[in-house]
């Protein structure tokens, strides 16, 4: 897909995800402004853009802080101008009940994960083009869970409703839908030397037979922005290689439960 001189702003964009989605979308030819905590791995990526060719901003602070988040949109409208492209996809755990998230720590992860992407969306508000899109990047863990990660479950489901509150209020100026990814395997956009090391029954436990990529989620984030596919609004699209769907049951095709005696 072409997205020449298109502006696209990401949130958590110096690894991971993030990482990949600015790469992507600057070889396409997209102006891309992104913002991270991690000021080594932001500066870090902010060079392998430019050295590809490739046009891009890069805004060091904490989306949780209001003035960041203030300051980070007044540093891309004076880049850039208008926006095309608000990919909300900062996000993080800090435990859950189990381990004792506190009130400050289950706070913060809402502030990232909820907060942050309704006041982005608010700010960026007057400066969107028209044709604009708004992709958040929530989680099958905003309708599954394991246990002890109400943090970051609960910032998924919250983004996952904000994506269809944002639908209704900005009909007819901008689209705004969710992605919700699985398994991916991010490490390859983590800075190091990868080489993958899953099990058979890690990718088989997937009906498409793999464990997801990032290049998987950036597809997908594509598709949703293309005017294209201007009529799809409001949808939560699920990218897990099928793995929500497939019941299990003790003792089918490899599968077994051996709980923990109670006390231990």
């Amino acid at each position: 897909m072409d997205f020449q001189n298109k502006v696209c702003v990401v949130t958590g964009g110096a690894l991971g995800i993030g990482r990949c989605l600015t790469q992507e979308f600057a070889r396409r030819g997209a102006k891309v402004a992104f913002i991270d905590r991690d000021e080594a791995a932001g500066q870090e990526n902010l060079e392998v853009i430019r050295q590809a060719g490739g046009q891009a901003l890069f805004f060091h602070g904490d989306i949780a802080e209001e003035q960041v988040l203030r300051d980070f949109v007044q540093e891309v409208v004076k880049a850039y101008s208008k926006v095309d492209y608000l990919i909300n996809n900062a996000c993080l755990s800090r435990g859950g009940i189990l381990s004792g998230c506190s009130y400050e720590d289950f706070n913060y992860v809402l502030r990232i994960g909820v907060t942050a992407p309704y006041f982005l969306s608010l700010l960026l508000l007057p400066h969107f083009n028209p044709g604009a899109s708004i992709i958040n990047i929530s989680s099958t863990r905003a309708l599954m869970s394991q246990p002890d990660t109400e943090s970051y479950t609960a910032a998924k489901g919250g983004i996952t409703a904000l994506t269809h509150g944002l639908t209704a209020s900005l009909a007819g100026r901008v689209r705004v839908n969710a992605i919700s990814p699985g398994w991916i395997d991010t490490t390859p956009y983590h800075g190091s030397n990868y080489m993958p090391s899953h099990s058979p029954a890690d990718q088989l436990q997937h009906p498409v037979k793999r464990i997801g990529q990032p290049m998987d989620i950036v597809r997908a984030v594509m598709f949703l922005c293309s005017e294209e596919n201007s009529f799809i609004n409001g949808q939560n699209l699920v990218v897990d290689g099928g793995m929500t769907k497939l019941m299990i049951y003790h003792g089918d095709f490899g599968w077994s439960f051996t709980p923990e005696e109670e006390g231990n």
